[in-house]
């Protein structure tokens, strides 16, 4: 075990990971990792998120933001038109 310090960066409190960690999990700078409470609050558990898991929410997003682009491009559609013709 190794003790670590959390230090704030901006509004967050953040907690340096060592290296040999990192490299154990295979973690890298900018890659998404769930964080979760265990154990009655005394435990925190960080876990890599997969690639495939990734992939599948950034899907679940796109399509969520495809289907509000066209609610709204059809609600404004007049008002749009007006706009393309001045």
């Amino acid at each position: 075990m190794q003790t670590q310090t959390i230090f704030q960066a901006g509004n967050s409190m953040v907690v340096s990971i060592p290296k040999h960690i990192a490299k154990e999990y295979d973690l890298h700078i900018g890659q998404k990792v769930t964080v979760e409470s265990l154990d009655d609050h005394n435990l925190i558990a960080i876990s890599p998120i997969k690639k495939l898991q990734a992939q599948k929410s950034k899907r679940a997003t796109d399509t969520e933001f495809q289907s509000w682009l066209a609610m709204a491009l059809n609600e404004d559609k007049e008002l749009l038109n007006d706009l393309a013709t001045r």
